[in-house]
C-alpha cells in the first residue's frame, strides 16, 4: 500500500511539473506544511543525535537530555529549521488556523533555561565545538534573524531567550572561519557556501561589520577564481544542495551586479548548466538518504530564483533560471507529502523557504 501511495505521488508530481503549474505559498499550503514540524518537534524518536560521548554516562543520555529545546525532528538541525519555519508562517500568514498551537509550541521551546542548556552543550563535551558545523549553525542564525526582525511581543521574548545559544554559535563560527583553509563543496550538510549565505544575511541584518567582512573575504578567497565548474558531475546520490548553485548564490551577495554577471558567465559551461537543470530522479522516496533529492529541487529553485534577479532581462540564462526554478518547485512540492519520516522531519522548511523566493 505504501509503495502504491508513493508511486501515485510520483506520477502526480510528474504531471504537475509537466503542466508547469507553479505552486505558491497559499494559506492552505502553509497549513499543510505547518503540520509537519508541529508533529515532529515534540517527537523524540527515531533520533540521530550525532553526539560524541565523553563517558559512559553521557553516552546513555536521551536526546531530550542532551538537547532540551531541539531534540525532535530526528536531528538537531531539523528541529532548529522546523522552528524557523513555524515562526516564519506565524509571521507571514495571518489567517493560519494552527496559530494558537504554533505559539504554544514555540513558547515551550524558547525558555531561558532550555536555551542556556543548549548553549552549554557546545562547551560541555570534548568535541562539541564542531557539533552541527556549519549547517545547524546557519539555521540557528536564520532563526535568530527571523525573531529579531519581527516587531511582536512574543518574538521579542523568544529572541531574548535564544541569545545564549546565538552568541555561543557566533563565537564558534568567528573562531573557526579564519582557520578554515578550504571550503566544503559537498551537496549535504557541511556545504560551506550555504552556511556562509545565511551567516552573511545575519551579519548584514545585525550590522556586524567585522563578521560580514570576514565572510566576504572568505567567500572571495574560496570561490572568486572558480571557472568552468564541473557541475556536469552533479548530483551525488544523497545531495540536497547543488554545490555549484550554492557558490553562485553566495557570490551574488558579495560582488557588485556587473562583476557577478561576469563571474557567472565564466562559471558555467553548457553541459554543466544542462545537468543542474534536470529534475532529480528519486528511485525510492522512502529511503532516508534518497529523499534528500526532493530537497535538491527546492534548493536549486531558490538559488536559481536569486541568481535570475541579478541578471538583465536580455541575459541568455535569465529566463532559463526562472522557468527551471518553477519546474523544480512544481515537481517537489507534491513529494513533500509522501508520508515518510525521512522527508517529513525536514522537507517542509525547505518548501517554505523556496516558495517564498517566488
Amino acid at each position: 500500500m505504501k509503495k502504491s501511495i508513493s508511486f501515485c505521488i510520483l506520477i502526480f508530481s510528474f504531471v504537475f511539473a509537466s503542466a508547469q503549474v507553479v505552486p505558491t505559498l497559499t494559506a492552505d499550503v502553509a497549513e499543510k506544511l505547518a503540520k509537519m514540524p508541529l508533529g515532529c518537534i515534540i517527537q523524540e524518536f527515531p533520533n540521530k543525535t550525532s553526539h560524541v560521548a565523553n563517558t559512559a554516562v553521557d553516552g546513555r543520555l536521551l536526546p531530550s537530555e542532551l538537547h532540551p529545546a531541539f531534540f525532535g525532528c530526528l536531528d538537531w538541525h531539523s528541529s532548529v529549521h522546523g522552528h524557523w519555519m513555524l515562526l516564519r508562517l506565524l509571521k507571514t500568514v495571518p489567517d493560519l488556523k494552527s496559530k494558537t498551537e504554533i505559539i504554544a509550541v514555540l513558547d515551550k521551546t524558547f525558555s531561558p533555561d532550555k536555551m542556556k542548556a543548549e548553549a552549554e552543550y557546545f562547551t560541555k563535551y570534548q568535541v562539541a565545538s564542531t557539533y552541527e558545523r556549519t549547517y545547524g549553525w546557519a539555521w540557528l542564525l536564520k532563526l535568530d534573524q527571523e525573531l529579531y526582525t519581527w516587531d511582536n511581543p512574543d518574538a521579542k521574548k523568544w529572541h531574548a531567550a535564544l541569545q545564549p545559544l546565538t552568541q555561543q554559535i557566533l563565537k564558534l563560527w568567528k573562531a573557526y572561519l579564519p582557520k578554515q583553509t578550504y571550503p566544503n563543496r559537498t551537496g549535504v550538510h557541511p556545504n560551506t557556501a550555504f552556511g556562509l549565505v545565511f551567516a552573511l544575511d545575519w551579519a548584514r541584518t545585525f550590522k556586524d561589520v567585522a563578521f560580514e567582512k570576514q565572510i566576504e573575504e572568505k567567500a572571495k578567497a574560496f570561490y572568486l577564481d572558480n571557472k568552468a565548474t564541473p557541475a556536469y558531475l552533479e548530483p551525488d546520490g544523497s545531495d540536497f544542495f547543488s554545490p555549484s548553485l550554492e557558490i553562485a548564490d553566495l557570490i551574488r551577495r558579495v560582488l557588485p551586479k556587473k562583476d557577478f554577471v561576469n563571474w557567472l558567465n565564466k562559471f558555467y559551461e553548457k553541459r554543466s548548466l544542462d545537468r543542474i537543470s534536470d529534475l532529480p530522479i528519486i528511485s525510492d522516496i522512502n529511503d532516508y538518504q534518497g529523499v534528500h533529492l526532493v530537497g535538491l529541487s527546492f534548493t536549486r529553485a531558490w538559488c536559481m530564483k536569486g541568481i535570475a534577479k541579478e541578471l538583465a532581462e536580455n541575459h541568455k540564462w535569465k529566463k532559463h533560471f526562472e522557468s527551471t526554478a518553477d519546474k523544480f518547485l512544481a515537481n517537489a512540492l507534491p513529494l513533500v507529502f509522501a508520508g515518510n519520516y525521512g522527508g517529513d522531519h525536514w522537507l517542509a522548511s525547505f518548501a517554505v523557504y523556496a516558495l517564498e523566493k517566488q
